[in-house]
């Protein structure tokens, strides 16, 4: 048994152990989904950062930092001003909103306080959730994939099953609670290889003059941030768009969900500071071992590479499993989630609230664990032609969620006028334009990302239908 495979080993009995700790809490739906609403502040913190930074952390933004060096660290100032805002804007009021209305779902949140008869938000809901998320989990699997190739003698294809199989069945196991208490295994080992891992390349690399020197030496606009502003507007849209992929930290339902998991007020508000310090040294963990990388290793195919190239080549055959692990924590983190979004949808949304399953609630429980299988199988089937740029493929299933859940999440908490055809209007209207314009109008659009107009559209109608239908209640 080489090293690398007895950490992987040893990393899975703690994932199984956590998985049979949670299995009491899947008996029912709120348990299964939601954890029961009684998650601590400090759970709620690792498992929000864990599921929001996937496979792409590891994989597709240090290899977004070997692309175009320092500019890269646009993405880490949008993204904490993006998950400032979700937290001070949403985490709290959305939480006390789920508890009133006895929530477990995001699409339970956004038809509570309507007669919504037809079941439209749920309808519109359901259907986006179902496609963004297997787009999001085949991008997530085909990370797993590069994984294992990289780090083990595992094909591509070999990965992409067998990481499938590790999810999958902690998941069916343990429900939501086994989720987040793994998220924090896993933030935890993301965060130590995220140290790790930049710290060792900087110094191979002759510490920070020697990696600016490198860097330098290959092209003087990887070590200027401002770089992209030579091209003109185009360069600006760039850097826009960098920034930008934090817009949907302020709806992408995976994240809400942490805050109406948490057990009070008072976990949510603990969770909030230690959320954004841990996704700082996640981001510049991430973009900086690409970086130093670039300087280090020029002129790899594949970008994406970097972290395990790094990982194999300057720690000894111990570390690098446990920095297999590390990736594998990464993905892990982010697609249980996703599984169990997904599940949620078509179980509690579908078909207890749209279809009025008369079925219990054990009974439902157990055909979500059904459920998260299948979407996993599906999951597998995608990823193994192998999708090609992991960074943009992950982010265009992250912008649709974002600017499809953002807006009417936004108005539904601070505005009192917001209608059920507002909200529907939002949510539709976010997500077709976020799609539209990434497959008919980004290039002309010099590259701006889907995530900007979708968010604007979707502002734009949920205000919009909202003020157009509002009627004031009957006395």
């Amino acid at each position: 048994m080489t090293p690398t495979v007895g950490v992987l080993i040893g990393y899975l009995i703690v994932i199984a152990a956590l998985a049979i700790w949670s299995r009491r809490e899947t008996h029912s739906m709120s348990g299964y989904f939601i954890a029961g609403k009684k998650l601590p502040g400090w759970v709620v913190a690792f498992s929000a950062n864990a599921t929001g930074e996937s496979g792409w952390l590891l994989l597709g933004l240090t290899g977004m930092g070997y692309a175009v060096g320092v500019q890269a660290y646009w993405v880490l100032l949008g993204e904490i001003i993006g998950l400032t805002l979700s937290w001070v804007l949403i985490s709290r009021k959305l939480k006390q909103l789920g508890d009133e209305t006895d929530s477990i779902t995001v699409p339970d949140v956004l038809a509570a306080k309507f007669d919504d008869k037809w079941n439209l938000i749920r309808g519109i809901a359901v259907i986006i959730i179902l496609i963004m998320v297997t787009t999001y989990v085949t991008g997530q699997m085909s990370a797993a994939g590069k994984a294992f190739d990289s780090f083990t003698d595992l094909s591509y294809r070999q990965g992409v099953v067998v990481g499938a199989v590790i999810i999958i069945a902690y998941t069916f196991v343990g429900g939501y609670k086994a989720v987040s208490y793994t998220d924090v295994v896993q933030g935890v080992l993301m965060l130590l290889g995220l140290i790790a891992v930049p710290a060792a390349a900087i110094y191979a690399a002759g510490g920070i003059d020697g990696v600016f020197a490198s860097l330098r030496q290959q092209d003087p606009a990887l070590t200027n941030m401002f770089a992209p502003t030579a091209n003109g507007l185009s360069g600006w849209v760039a850097i826009i768009s960098f920034a930008a992929i934090g817009l949907p930290f302020l709806g992408v339902p995976q994240m809400l969900i942490r805050y109406m998991s948490a057990k009070d007020d008072l976990a949510v508000r603990r969770a909030r500071i230690m959320s954004l310090v841990i996704m700082f040294l996640f981001l510049g963990g991430a973009i900086t071992a690409g970086v130093a990388g670039r300087a280090l290793f020029p002129g790899l195919e594949d970008p994406e590479a970097i972290f395990p190239t790094i990982a194999t080549n300057l720690f000894p055959a111990l570390i690098a499993g446990l920095l297999l692990v590390v990736v594998l924590s990464a993905i892990m983190s982010t697609v249980d989630s996703l599984l169990l979004l997904s599940s949620s949808a078509i179980v509690r949304d579908t078909m207890q609230k749209i279809f009025g399953s008369p079925r219990s609630d054990k009974q439902l429980s157990n055909y979500g664990k059904i459920v998260t299988i299948l979407i996993g199988v599906i999951g597998i089937v995608f990823a193994i032609p192998n999708p090609k740029f992991l960074f943009w493929f992950i982010l265009f299933a992250w912008a649709g969620l974002g600017a499809a859940f953002g807006p009417p999440i936004l108005g539904l908490l601070h505005c009192r006028r917001i209608t059920r055809q507002g909200i529907a209007a939002g949510m539709a209207g976010g997500f077709l334009t976020a799609m539209a314009w990434d497959l008919f109008f980004k290039e002309a659009a010099h590259g701006l990302y889907e995530a900007v107009p979708g968010f604007i559209v979707g502002l734009g109608l949920t205000w919009g239908v909202s003020y157009l239908t509002w009627r004031e209640p009957a006395n």
